[in-house]
Formats: structure tokens, sequence, C-alpha cells
């Protein structure tokens, strides 16, 4: 048998940092993953590589190139004849998926990572060692990293098949552009997956559940996106109540008394954690009602049996799972790993993109801190103007007692890149004079940043 300091199972971006940082400290670690490519072969990057964040921004960009070949007259340039290969389009999304995934086989060698394809079970403590069981072979090692991820929500009244009705990976290998797309559920997989195939030509509808459009954004975001997507063309239904579906000649969705056939079917109802097979109950691993391991600061019930990212639950990001596979392997060698969730980066990239850091406002009016607020458009920026993109704005957050920053919201033209900066400037409690104070390049659309800031303290140069 086999024996590691570490054995991480799960390989995408919170195993396989994981397992990179592990061994950066000088542990003998492996990584267990079973993803496999169309070929069937070993594929690491879980999800977000093989068929979730990457696939989809790459498919994204490309639909968003589509489109804009048609608003180029502006520009005062003229283009005829556009044709779409749908087919050359899914295989660049191929060829960045490969690339990428094919980069951390390249890590894993240079770090001397041992990767293990396969699924693994937890069978047994052994003394001082877990035993891993993966197929017929057994490995032990002294600790646990248990970052197996998550899977699409089902809908019982919607039976994935991935040919008429899809799930998100379906959703990115469409041989064609159907005529008519319907999307169940208006969350950020939903809107992007929409979003792809209405820039290529579907007509699409979007059917959400809830009451509010977004309600995890800030609500001036949320409000602005709806605008801009209704624009699009972009059908948003809120509050709708699904009572069947039926797959035939189309699929057929009956909602709120009335019925409508699409070509394909989009479920995008949110993701479940990835605990069935794990051995939870024969070594007694404790999972909550809903399935996610149950844990302190990433410390499970059981001895040297750690776990991170989306099997955890909060917010099911690549990014935030990263961090927290950092922090394990820095906590497993005697440091202090750190993860700051008041200042985790979420992003939904349609066009305009939606970002945002930090509290929403009307999360801090409910709990009665009090406030100052700065928001600028876009349409005020030069670069915006030159892009020849003026929609939406940023927001700016601050404590009113404090100036400490609290939350940046933003939707327009290439908000996700304006994150980074608030992130640091959160990460070392900041304030909005900070952000004010700090020299932006001119022109850039970063300067939509500072004017936000300037403005929470009511003195924006440029409004």
């Amino acid at each position: 048998m086999d024996n590691f300091d570490v054995i991480v199972i799960g390989g995408g971006p919170g195993g396989y940092v994981a397992a990179i940082r592990c061994a950066q400290l000088g542990l003998n670690t492996a990584c267990v993953d079973d993803w496999s490519n169309a070929e069937g072969k070993p594929s690491l990057g879980g999800t977000c590589l093989n068929v979730g964040c990457i696939p989809s921004k790459a498919m994204l960009d490309s639909s968003e190139q589509f489109e804009k070949l048609h608003e180029l007259g502006d520009h005062g340039i003229t283009v005829e004849n556009v044709q779409l290969d749908i087919g050359k389009m899914l295989a660049r999304k191929d060829a960045v998926v490969s690339k990428l995934t094919g980069g951390i086989n390249f890590l894993f060698k240079k770090n001397k990572v041992t990767s293990i394809h396969g699924r693994g079970r937890l069978v047994k403590r052994d003394g001082d060692k877990w035993v891993v069981a993966v197929g017929e072979t057994q490995y032990a090692a002294n600790h646990l990293i248990l970052a197996t991820g998550s899977s699409p929500r089902e809908l019982p009244i919607a039976k994935v098949d991935n040919d008429k009705i899809v799930d998100n990976a379906g959703a990115l290998a469409f041989a064609e552009v159907p005529k008519t797309l319907g999307v169940i559920g208006a969350g950020v997989i939903g809107l992007e997956l929409g979003s792809v195939w209405r820039r290529l030509g579907s007509q699409v509808t979007v059917l959400e559940a809830m009451p509010d459009f977004l309600p995890l954004a800030d609500s001036a975001v949320a409000r602005e996106a709806a605008k801009q997507f209704k624009k699009q063309g972009l059908d948003i239904q809120l509050g709708v109540k699904i009572e069947k579906v039926e797959s035939g000649n189309g699929v057929t969705v009956t909602y709120d008394g009335k019925s409508v056939t699409f070509d394909k079917l989009i479920v995008a109802i949110g993701r479940v954690p990835n605990t069935t097979g794990l051995g939870a109950a024969d070594v007694g691993l404790k999972l909550s009602d809903r399935g996610f391991i149950e844990h302190d600061h990433f410390k499970t019930n059981l001895p040297n049996v750690w776990a991170i990212g989306d099997v955890i639950g909060g917010a099911m990001l690549a990014h935030k799972a990263e961090d927290e596979g950092i922090a394990v392997a820095e906590i497993i060698s005697g440091q202090h790993g750190h993860v700051n969730y008041d200042a985790v980066p979420w992003v939904i990239y349609t066009s305009p993109e939606i970002a945002w850091v930090g509290q929403t406002e009307q999360a801090l009016k409910e709990k009665g801190v009090a406030i100052n607020v700065g928001q600028f458009p876009f349409s005020a920026n030069g670069r915006a103007l030159g892009h020849n993109d003026t929609r939406g704005f940023v927001k700016v957050i601050a404590d009113a007692a404090t100036d400490r920053l609290l939350g940046v919201h933003a939707v327009g033209p290439g908000v996700s890149e304006l994150m980074g900066e608030v992130v640091t400037l959160m990460e070392f409690a900041g304030s909005a004079e900070d952000l004010a104070r700090s020299m932006h390049a001119h022109p850039t659309l970063s300067e939509v940043v500072k004017e936000a800031a300037l403005a929470a303290g009511k003195r924006a140069i440029h409004a």
C-alpha cells in the first residue's frame, strides 16, 4: 500500500491547488480524481475547467465576438455575409479546456504530486493513517483533504438527457443553434448560458421561481442588469411555477397555466455537494441534512480529515475553493491559513458583466448600519465611450463613521477586472478615501471605480 502525507480527493480548483501547495510545503501528496475527457482520458480540473467556468467563458467570448460583428457600423466598419461555424467554435472551446487541464498535469509533475485516476472512497482509520480506496487499490495518508465539489441539482419533472433537456455540460455542446431555448433558473449559470445562445441567434426564455431577479446582488445593479437583458431580447420571467415538462418533438414546459414548447431546455437550478460514494457513513463522517460536509474551519469531525470548496457549502466559486485549499495545506503544515469571506468577489460574465465584493446596500440598511454611497456611470467615462459601451455603473459603499470600504458593486463593461483592486483594499481594511486617493490611469474603465469612491464622499469630479 502506497503511503502519503496527504491525499486530496478531488482535482478541481480547490483540490488541485491544495495538492500543489501541500507539495510545495514538503508534504508527500497524492490527488485522486475521476474526471475523464471525451476520449476517456484523465482530465484534471473538475467541473470548472472541464464543463464549467472555462468552457463557458470561451463560448461567452466567441458568442460576444459574433454579436459585436453586427454592431460595427458605429465604428464605420461594414461587415457582410457573416457566417457562424458552430463546430469550429466548439472545437476552440475544447482546445482551451485541453490546454488548461493539460497544464495541471504539468504542474503536478513539476511539484511532484502523484496523480491517481479514479473515484476515491474513505475506507477506515488504520492507526494514525487513513485508508482510501480507488477501485481495488488502497492508499494510506496521515491527512485527507476532501474537495469533491458539486453537481447540477436535478429537477424531478425535467430529467436531464443532455439531448433535449440539458445541464451546464450539455448546454456547451449543442451541435446547432436552437431556434428556441428555454432556461430554468435565472442564476449565474442560467444567465451566462442563455446569453451565449441568444447572441448566436436563439430566442431565449428564462423561467425563474424566485420573485426577485438576482437577489444576492445589490438591488440597483440587479435592476440595471434586468433592464439591459430586456433590451437584448432575453425574456426573463420571475415568480414562475413549473407544473410539467414533457420531452417529445421539442420540450414542452407547462407553467402558470400555459404551455410553451422549446427546441432545447437548460436546467440550471443550482448545485448539490458530491458526497455520494465517498464512504462518509462507513467512517462516520458527519454530513448536514443537505449533504454538505460539516466542518469547523475546514476540520471535519474526523481527526486529520479536512474539507474545502463546494462540498462544504457557502459560495460555490472556484476562487473561494482555491483559497480554502491553500489555507488547509498551510494549516496542516503548522502555518495559519487565511480566507477572508468578507472579500469574496462574485462575477456574472454576461454582457454587461455583473460583479461585486462585500455587502449590498439593502443588507446593510437591514442591519441598521449607517453608510455613505457613491455611484458613477460608465456613460461619463472616456474609455467606455471609446469602446462604444457605456452601459451601467460602479457603486461604492463605505461605513459612515469609519469610511471603511464595505462593498463595491458594478454592472458594465469589463467590471470583473475592476474587482481586483477592491479585494486588495478590503483585505487591508481600506477606506473609500484610500480608493479615491489612489491614482488611476487615464483613460481607463477603472477611473469609474475612483469616481464612485469620490462620490461616496460627495466630491466626484466628473459628475
